[in-house]
């Protein structure tokens, strides 16, 4: 039995602490897709999501405060994209050695309030805390909400379906797209409500070698990847858009029909199909993304 969290790694330990969690009636999709989802009324679901950027993990000691704030507020906004809905409501929480300057946190908000005037999402409070040692972490709490019953899940793909993905992969750090991505949430309205409408979707955020079996395991698939169809960022090699990571995109499973009726959109960013979903038995393996924890 592995002792340490290096040992076992992020996804074997939530693998352990999920099982046999509390819910109630309203819980409509809890633990492993991008976000939970609760019953809300006749019209609409809530969509329920919490993420965390840490100094030295997710920006460095020198990034500007504003993109901190920004890139916070975005990378929880991604998931609500992935879902197929809109963002409503966030809190807060930021944790800061007492030795940083009022100026950092201050330069935090104006970033993140930016970006939520931008998609309409109300900063409704929060948390703030000391840190014993040097550091910074922020996290976001953030709500939204899609059609009754509409939400884009990972879970829905079938074997004979098409994977795409949006926009460019890989190099991110080099290229700070990491800190100057775009929410696709337009783009996840759009397909969720269209024709196109994916049978599965989740944003990439630890890396297509990662995400890519999360997303076939939860459809109950395998896949095959066609290493020469990435859309890999100028610089950047096949192996770095599996392995990199932080991209912020949309992959996504569609049946022939959804992918014939996705050429005629009017779509507001490029995407590439770049394999298919197969029986688990066909599937192949990925040279593993990021995974927390591991060395």
């Amino acid at each position: 039995m592995p002792d340490s969290l290096s040992a076992l790694g992020e996804d074997a330990l939530l693998a352990r602490l999920l099982r046999n969690l509390p819910t109630n009636e309203a819980l409509l999709v809890g633990p492993g897709d991008d976000c939970a989802v609760t019953a809300r009324d006749a019209q609409w679901d809530t969509l329920l999501k919490t993420d965390v950027v840490v100094e030295n993990m997710h920006f460095l000691p020198d990034t500007e405060p504003e993109r901190i704030g920004r890139k916070a507020l975005a990378r929880a906004l991604s998931d609500i994209a992935a879902m197929g809905g809109i963002p409503e409501h966030a809190l807060v929480t930021v944790l800061a050695h007492r030795s940083r300057p009022v100026s950092l946190i201050e330069g935090i908000y104006r970033g993140l309030n930016e970006l939520a005037t931008r998609y309409g999402v109300s900063v409704a409070g929060g948390e703030t805390s000391a840190l014993p040692q040097d550091g910074l972490v922020l996290n976001i709490a953030l709500t939204g909400r899609v059609e009754r019953g509409k939400a884009v899940l990972r879970s829905g793909g079938r074997p004979g379906d098409k994977l795409y993905v949006s926009g460019l992969l890989g190099g991110s750090f080099a290229s700070e797209w990491h800190l100057n991505f775009e929410p696709r949430v337009g783009l996840g309205r759009l397909l969720a409500g269209s024709a196109a409408r994916p049978s599965a979707m989740m944003d990439l955020s630890d890396g297509l070698g990662t995400d890519l079996p999360r997303l076939a395991a939860a459809s109950r698939c395998g896949f095959r990847l066609d290493e020469s169809a990435l859309p890999c960022r100028e610089g950047c090699t096949p192996a770095q858009a599996i392995s990199d990571g932080e991209d912020y995109e949309l992959l996504m499973a569609l049946p022939a029909a959804a992918e014939r009726a996705l050429h005629e959109l009017n779509l507001p960013v490029a995407m590439h199909c770049i394999g298919e979903l197969t029986t688990p038995a066909q599937g192949e393996s990925l040279r593993c993304g990021w995974q927390h924890f591991k060395a």
